[in-house]
């Protein structure tokens, strides 16, 4: 066998999503933001395209972050709906990650690759990143709030109107214990023929 499939399996069962209220004040290192990152984009990608970019929040930053995405909840969001509680998490989480990362899809120009298969490929960055985080036993927050999929996200990030931010992962060493998690048995979701 080329690499250890036990390790890798073990990896992949143990990632879990641990959200930034568990974080502790520990910081993750540049270097290893970096690793994830370049892991990230070593995800499959149709006709090499790359479409992931990546924004990367850290110190001050992270409060520009959490003040515009408060502010853009409460523009994009009908009155009735707000809820107090919404708000409060989007100016604390940043805060308490030590890195937050918007993770955006860049559309092809020539548009030769079907949006959804530039989305997917994204989304296979994504977990990369996550992996690698498992792997230095960060604790990673993949949110995906409506409002990220606005246009004037897309001009708080600097991003062209056909891209498309795809999330929000907060990154920090959780103070908790790593999660536990179980999925159902394959045979509950396979057909076989």
């Amino acid at each position: 066998m080329k690499y250890n499939l036990s390790e890798i399996t073990d990896l992949i069962k143990n990632r879990r999503t641990i959200y930034p209220e568990q974080f502790s004040t520990r910081k993750v290192h540049k270097e290893q933001i970096e690793a994830m990152l370049n892991n990230a984009i070593w995800a499959p990608t149709h006709g090499n395209t790359q479409p992931w970019r990546f924004t990367v929040f850290t110190e001050e930053s992270r409060q520009q972050l959490a003040d515009f995405q408060a502010q853009l909840y409460l523009d994009t969001t009908p009155k009735e709906n707000q809820k107090d509680t919404k708000v409060a998490k989007l100016l604390t989480r940043p805060l308490q990650a030590t890195a937050v990362i918007a993770v955006c899809m860049k559309r092809d120009e020539t548009e030769k690759i079907r949006e959804i298969e530039e989305v997917e490929a994204v989304a296979c960055a994504i977990h990369n990143l996550q992996l690698t985080a498992a792997a230095y036993g960060i604790g990673a927050y993949w949110s995906t709030s409506a409002f990220i999929y606005t246009p004037e996200m897309n001009a708080f990030l600097e991003i062209g109107e056909k891209d498309k931010c795809l999330g929000i992962i907060y990154l920090g060493y959780p103070e908790i214990e790593w999660p536990k998690s179980h999925r159902k048995p394959i045979e509950y979701m396979t057909t076989w023929k």
